[in-house]
């Protein structure tokens, strides 16, 4: 899936624009981004072929960390070669991590005004509503991939595994899903060295945490490069450090800090410059944004020529068969903590009304979250209670 010796390469500073433009537009989480580049590079400007674009897509799913960040930057080096990949890739999640980072040190200010509490606690009260939208929508596509009665019972216990994990023991999800990943791959008897070489991928991360990398690095490297199953599989990544184990941020916060990235465009995983902030400040949201998006740049830049060939890969595609059902599963999982994350009454009929929302009347997810931060505005302004 190389580029064709002598066909033309885009200009760069073309690219930066284009890619900008879905960054700052691309509200919706990867469908959107997905459908948004298909259409510029295929519709539009003829760029790439329909059949290019589904390969890409193939092969970045198979990959761990942002599916359709990893395509954004694979489809930037195929028209304008590996400065093109650093130039669109950044074009891509910059505007979304500014916007995170602004928006953070407004919510996650000592001294917020009421209403901006309100505001944060309401959006916040819908999240575990959007992680069950989120999972279970993913859920149907995946469990099809389980062709035989084996496979789908296998489906189950990986699915369950993961939810469990996401709701009980947040801190060892990462455990849980590589263990599912392997399972499969064991499973299936996978020859070659599969596991191994598939697992040495980690090894110079674990070994540098092991060594003394600073937590919050090691928190954002989780949520780039360990995260399976869609975006929002970061929130279980992320709750269980930020919360509870180095305390960064509080339950609400943290609530507030998921519903800002989902209400602002591009990439659901910049979130994590939230968390960096409550962290460590600006600083801190910068850090654990270049680390969570640079196992994408290194994995398509490192990877990109053999695309084709990943695609088809017998060990990748066991390891994802396992190790996605279970961030699936986290995803819903997920929801259990969040929901006990909120305080007040008013939040509860927030996130009842959200689920009727979402699950019900199919409203979309940024409506819903804008709707319910505008209910907590109003009750903050009316004197209610507003967590802290």
């Amino acid at each position: 899936m190389s580029r064709p010796p002598g066909a033309e390469r885009v200009a760069l500073h073309t690219i930066a624009l284009e890619w900008g433009k879905i960054g700052v537009t691309g509200f919706g989480g990867p469908p959107a981004h997905i459908e948004l580049l298909r259409e510029l590079l295929v519709e539009r400007q003829a760029w790439m072929t329909e059949q290019e674009v589904e390969d890409a897509i193939a092969a970045c799913n198979l990959l761990p960390g942002p599916a359709s960040t990893q395509l954004a930057i694979f489809c930037a080096r195929r028209v304008a070669g590996w400065p093109g990949a650093v130039i669109g890739g950044l074009a891509f999640v910059l505007p979304a991590v500014v916007v995170i980072l602004a928006l953070s040190a407004l919510f996650l200010a000592h001294s917020p005004p009421a209403w901006v509490r309100g505001a944060g606690a309401g959006a916040g009260a819908a999240i575990a509503a959007v992680a069950v939208k989120a999972g279970s929508g993913l859920l149907g596509p995946s469990r099809k991939r389980a062709t035989d009665g084996r496979a789908r019972a296998r489906w189950v216990l990986y699915t369950v595994l993961g939810a469990i994990a996401a709701a009980l023991a947040g801190a060892y999800l990462v455990v849980v899903l590589l263990a599912c990943g392997g399972a499969e791959m064991a499973v299936r008897s996978v020859r070659g060295g599969g596991s191994a070489r598939l697992l040495s991928l980690f090894a110079p991360a674990l070994a540098a945490v092991a060594g003394g990398v600073p937590a919050l690095a090691w928190v954002a490297f989780k949520v780039g490069a360990l995260s399976y199953g869609g975006g929002f599989v970061i929130v279980p990544l992320m709750q269980g450090d930020a919360v509870h184990t180095y305390h960064w941020m509080s339950s609400s916060q943290f609530l507030s800090a998921v519903a800002l990235g989902q209400v602002t465009p591009g990439p659901v995983v910049a979130t994590v410059a939230a968390v960096g902030y409550a962290a460590h400040g600006l600083a801190g949201g910068v850090l654990a944004a270049a680390v969570a998006f640079a196992p994408s740049f290194a994995l398509v830049l490192a990877l990109g020529p053999h695309f084709g060939r990943l695609r088809n890969d017998t060990r990748a595609g066991a390891f994802l068969a396992g190790a996605g059902p279970a961030a699936l599963g986290a995803i819903i999982g997920a929801a259990i903590p969040l929901a006990g994350a909120l305080r007040e009454t008013w939040q509860f009929a927030v996130l009842g009304a959200a689920a009727i929302a979402l699950l019900v009347a199919r409203l979309g997810i940024v409506l819903t979250l804008v709707a319910a931060g505008v209910i907590g505005a109003v009750v903050a302004l009316a004197g209610g209670p507003v967590p802290h």
